[in-house]
């Protein structure tokens, strides 16, 4: 597998591409559409890359902004690999982002915010919807009770991760 599709580059920013899978199937997203490019990157991964794959992937997290989990999947699916690949930024000197769907908490069936806390520095959640019944029309949770559990991780976020 190339790098390309691991890593790849925006800016000042290193984005990490860990999995092709998600909870949701949204509408608006790319890859629901077929497309699998961001930029001039193709995102298509052959396999799940392990964490020597990824850490071969990003060389010297420090001189970007920030490295961030983010690709054509949901990254907490594979919560230990990017807790394990995001610890090793950190001792890098790199700072930490995820970009996530905010149902970590309810695929994990625990809070796992703690677990987060100790090596991302900030979170994007993607609600998509101001009430539950046009997220589940716009995002087509595969998990019920999807919208409320978005809700409840972006209330918890803030005690365990303040950006």
């Amino acid at each position: 597998m190339n790098h390309q599709q691991i890593s790849y580059v925006i800016g000042d920013r290193l984005y990490l591409n860990i999995t092709d899978r998600c909870t949701l199937a949204c509408a608006f997203c790319p890859k629901t559409q077929g497309v699998k490019r961001v930029h001039d990157y193709d995102l298509t991964l052959d396999h799940r890359p392990e964490v020597e794959e990824i850490l071969a992937a990003i060389d010297d997290p420090a001189r970007y902004r920030q490295v961030v989990f983010c690709g054509f999947g949901e990254p907490t699916l594979r919560l230990k690999v990017l807790l394990q690949v995001a610890r090793e930024i950190r001792d890098r000197g790199g700072r930490v982002r995820v970009n996530t769907d905010g149902l970590a908490n309810l695929v994990h069936k625990r809070n796992v915010l703690p677990e987060l806390a100790q090596y991302v520095d900030a979170l994007s959640v993607s609600l998509n919807a101001q009430d539950a019944a046009t997220y589940d029309r716009h995002c087509v949770p595969a998990l019920q009770g999807s919208f409320e559990a978005v809700v409840d991780f972006l209330r918890r976020a803030p005690e365990y991760i303040a950006d």
